[in-house]
């Protein structure tokens, strides 16, 4: 595995300290690369019908040549048995570690509210937990998190400004959600050896997402039941970036096949220009593979995990990545144990659970990625 690139302050400092768009800043050193935040300000001329020739361009100079390492992993939170993990932060998410440090860039998604106050939101599960989440992902070597989920306002507003708070004071970067619209469907940029990577976080789940999506007045998630801005949102970040990935919220629980409404979302984000597109939500682990000429891996299950689920079937995304294209895509297979951590596999567990994952690819209408 490739060791971790040193971790760089010298654009982020200057404007994760400074910007008043805290939440999606990379935050004073909290990344292994330089990082920006940058508002969506481009989707709504671009919506309306403005030209976008940057889209499609294959990035030139160092992006062009340079080979990545980019990780993904699926739900994460600390409550219930995993939230006694948290008492030792640097070994929280034990033995998978290595397979998270190991990449040039690494993502999953936060599932929970990090607030010790508000009020639980009138649904079956509320998920919330302590400041020391974030000390937790960045001693596994994660590099940021989605909030755009079902369970990052659990604790209403109060626990999700204290989430967004807590972030800023960490200094650890979080997206898909935000302090307004704007923010919230902003990408995060980050510059990785000369390529500069912008993440999107969408979710289309549909629970309270009246009154969680973010409004240019109210704080919230990027919330996609309709997908216009989140299309537009990608269309103009091809302007500032050499990559787009986009992590969703999206598809049917306990179903370990995509729904309708994931592969159309997946076809438009393909055509705005996204490059990569990464999703959780179902408890399961769904298949992956290209779409025209991008890789999609349509849900990553559970990750870190607080009780029973649907599947116990985990792993790590490996992807390497040169210029815009997925030229190599693994799974490092992991259970998650009694612990409620993930545990790599070994031996016919690990080819088992392997091909299972390969075989998901059947029902996704997604052509078969190199391997």
């Amino acid at each position: 595995m490739a060791a971790r690139l040193p971790r760089s302050t010298t654009l982020s400092a200057a404007v994760a300290c400074l910007a008043s768009v805290s939440v999606l800043a990379a935050g004073c050193g909290a990344s292994s690369s330089e990082t920006e935040p940058v508002a969506d300000s481009g989707a709504t001329a671009l919506a309306a019908g403005s030209p976008s020739s940057s889209i499609g361009i294959a990035p030139t100079g160092p992006a062009a040549g340079t080979e990545l390492t980019l990780a993904f992993a699926g739900d994460v939170h600390f409550t219930g048995r995993t939230a006694t993990l948290l008492r030792k932060p640097s070994t929280a998410f034990g033995k998978i570690i290595p397979a998270l440090s190991g990449a040039d860039l690494t993502i999953l998604n936060l599932e929970t509210a990090v607030t010790q106050r508000g009020t639980a939101q009138p649904k079956t599960y509320t998920f919330r937990a302590p400041a020391t989440t974030f000390d937790a992902l960045r001693a596994a070597g994660v590099d940021a998190v989605s909030l755009a989920n079902n369970h990052a306002l659990d604790f209403g507003q109060v626990g999700f400004t204290d989430t967004l708070d807590n972030a800023e004071r960490a200094n650890f970067p979080v997206f898909g959600g935000g302090r307004n619209a704007t923010e919230a469907n902003a990408p995060w940029i980050v510059t990785v050896r000369g390529v500069r990577i912008a993440v999107f976080g969408f979710s289309q789940i549909q629970e309270l997402s009246s009154t969680w999506i973010a409004t240019e007045t109210r704080p919230g998630l990027a919330i996609a039941v309709t997908t216009d801005r989140a299309i537009a949102a990608v269309q103009a970040a091809r302007k500032q970036a050499d990559l787009i990935v986009v992590f969703n919220h999206w598809g049917q629980e306990r179903n370990q096949c995509p729904t309708s409404a994931q592969k159309d979302f997946a076809k438009k984000l393909v055509k705005a220009g996204a490059n990569i597109i990464v999703g959780s939500h179902a408890h399961t682990l769904q298949g992956a593979g290209s779409l025209n000429g991008s890789f999609v891996a349509y849900g990553m299950g559970n990750f870190l995990w607080y009780g029973n689920s649907a599947s116990t079937d985990t792993g790590v995304l490996r992807l390497t990545v040169q210029g815009t294209t997925v030229t190599k895509h693994q799974l490092i297979p992991a259970v998650v144990s009694g612990t409620g951590q993930p545990v790599p596999l070994t031996g016919q567990a690990a080819t088992k659970l392997t091909k299972r994952f390969a075989d998901l690819r059947g029902c996704t209408g997604l052509a078969k990625a190199p391997a």
